[in-house]
């Protein structure tokens, strides 16, 4: 059991390390971090009784609609509301970049969870697999939905905008990676080139959400 709990944390904390120390002006404090983390975690409940109730009533069941509602959809959802209703209105919530470290540590809490279960039914030996893709890419919807949420913090005049897609395109991208798996025989290899591309994506966010930050600390300066 304490193998599969540490096969399961490591590349979540792993990757939390990594977006958290991207992060060029101020760090935000640990203890608020692990609190998303914990609210993460706590989210896989809920959304498996909603998947449970969904196959329970025969609700959902075709491969685009399990992909994109019943899983992305839902998921994204759940991680979405803790983020925006938990630290979004957070005093720590100052810099753009913040919305990553948050949305992030909420994202990689739920993946953990869902990892031990997976690993307690199929074994450890699955443990590198999950971390490339499942784990990986929990991580890459997480920046991509706090990079948005940071950009609407900041961006009172497309706020609703900002807000919006910071719920939809992680949900987009996690449908369609769901839907690539679950019509593997198809899209066999497709997963692969996906990733690289939510990957390069999801950098880039990190990227230009620290090159505005560093523009906002410059007008500020002057000002």
């Amino acid at each position: 059991m304490l193998l599969i709990i540490a096969a399961a944390l490591a590349p979540s904390v792993a990757l939390l390390s990594f977006f958290y120390l991207k992060d060029e002006f101020e760090n935000e404090p640990l203890v608020t971090v692990a609190r998303c983390f914990v609210f993460g975690c706590l989210l896989v409940f809920p959304v498996m009784f909603i998947q449970f109730a969904f196959d329970e009533e025969g609700l959902l069941q075709s491969e685009m609609a399990t992909a994109f509602v019943q899983t992305s959809m839902v998921e994204e959802f759940f991680k979405w509301f803790v983020v925006y209703f938990a630290v979004y209105h957070h005093v720590h919530f100052n810099e753009r970049y913040d919305g990553i470290v948050y949305a992030c540590a909420v994202a990689l809490g739920f993946a953990t969870v869902e990892n031990v279960f997976y690993l307690l039914a199929s074994g450890v030996e699955d443990a590198f697999a999950r971390a490339l893709l499942p784990v990986s890419s929990h991580a890459l919807f997480g920046v991509v939905m706090g990079y948005y949420l940071g950009k609407a913090k900041f961006n009172k005049k497309r706020k609703k905008t900002f807000i919006f897609l910071s719920f939809l395109l992680p949900a987009l991208f996690h449908g369609t990676y769901n839907f690539i798996l679950l019509t593997q025989n198809y899209w066999t290899y497709s997963v692969i080139p996906f990733m690289i591309f939510l990957w390069v994506y999801a950098l880039r966010k990190v990227k230009h959400a620290n090159r505005m930050q560093a523009k906002d600390y410059t007008e500020n300066q002057i000002s």
